[in-house]
């Protein structure tokens, strides 16, 4: 099996800033061997950026969780992460991921040979406040269009997840589905 068709795990994090201390809510409530965790911080300062992905690494080196860092081919190397997402440009030696938000991206996906695609935002996001979902069929043809497993991101968690599997969708990504009060697993 190549590491553009490995089983990545069907439940995700997507991290930043704006977690806070919450962020270690969020890692410690991810299912063991089943997720994974989508490195962002990217306003910290170099080193600390470092840092902090180096001791996310080490929690998902040790609960068996798949980790991408974003952006970053070296820090992802650095911390023997399982993928680098939206890299500047597709690195040799690792699998990626990309965001993608329309067929055009979805198309550069596939083309580029991405791994995992994350489309976005398939639902109303606290997020990205005002910003329109796409449509239920769109995103049905952006995910079938980038050719690799697509996680639906974008106000969801579990409960809503089914719906996206039925069109398709191989997994889900979230922030307040691990970080609320009510955990949706």
């Amino acid at each position: 099996m190549t590491a553009r068709q490995r089983p990545w795990p069907k439940q995700w994090l997507m991290t930043d800033e704006r977690m806070g201390v919450e962020l270690w809510t969020a890692i410690d409530r991810l299912p063991i061997n089943h997720s994974g965790i989508v490195f962002r911080h990217y306003q910290l300062a170099p080193e600390v950026r470092d840092t902090l992905a180096r001791r996310i690494a080490d929690i998902c080196h040790r609960r068996h969780l798949a980790l991408a860092i974003a952006a970053d081919v070296d820090l992802a190397r650095r911390v023997a992460a399982d993928l680098v997402h939206n890299p500047p440009e597709p690195p040799a030696d690792l699998p990626f991921s990309r965001s993608v938000h329309s067929l055009a991206e979805a198309e550069s996906a596939r083309t580029d040979g991405a791994s995992l695609v994350f489309v976005s935002p398939v639902r109303a996001t606290r997020s990205h406040p005002g910003r329109t979902p796409l449509r239920r069929a769109l995103a049905r043809k952006i995910a079938e269009a980038a050719g690799a497993p697509a996680i639906a991101l974008g106000g969801m968690d579990a409960l809503q997840f089914p719906r996206f599997e039925r069109d398709g969708f191989y997994g889900w990504d979230g922030i307040e589905a691990w970080v609320g009060d009510v955990i949706k697993t």
